[in-house]
């Protein structure tokens, strides 16, 4: 069986999908998947495409810390609650790499810049907040209600 390969344009429903669930509101996940695509390149291929969505989520709502995720400097105003809020929203969108775009832990490690084992901790975890109903409510970011 001859595996398709998915295009920038392929995905535009799942990196909608995705955009609404890590924004939690259609409006903003519009500007979202407009911020992704304008970045990114309607050409760019799909692991730089969700690294793309990923920084342009922190960009907007990340508080300004995406520094210690996005292989920058960490800056002095980054605090610790900030970093608890960015390791969390990396769990939700983990998840939700997963189920909505179907990535494995390879390719969602490559996008968030972690380790397997770590991609699989937060799978596992972000999977049983989920059921709990819990994985959209704790530590939302600032100015995101989920």
């Amino acid at each position: 069986m001859v595996k398709e390969i998915k295009t920038a344009t392929d995905v535009l429903d799942d990196i909608f999908s995705l955009a609404y669930w890590m924004t939690g509101g259609e409006r903003k996940a519009k500007e979202l998947v407009c911020c992704t695509y304008m970045s990114a390149g309607i050409d760019s291929c799909l692991t730089e495409l969700f690294k793309t969505f990923r920084a342009c989520y922190f960009e907007r709502y990340g508080n300004d810390s995406c520094g210690f995720f996005c292989g920058k400097r960490i800056n002095s105003r980054v605090n610790a609650a900030d970093l608890l809020r960015q390791r969390f929203a990396d769990m939700k969108l983990s998840v939700l790499l997963s189920e909505i775009a179907g990535l494995k832990h390879r390719e969602i490690s490559e996008i968030t810049e972690t380790s397997l084992e770590t991609v699989g901790s937060w799978l596992s975890r972000g999977r049983k907040l989920f059921v709990n109903g819990t994985l959209f409510r704790v530590f939302p970011l600032r100015g995101i209600s989920s």
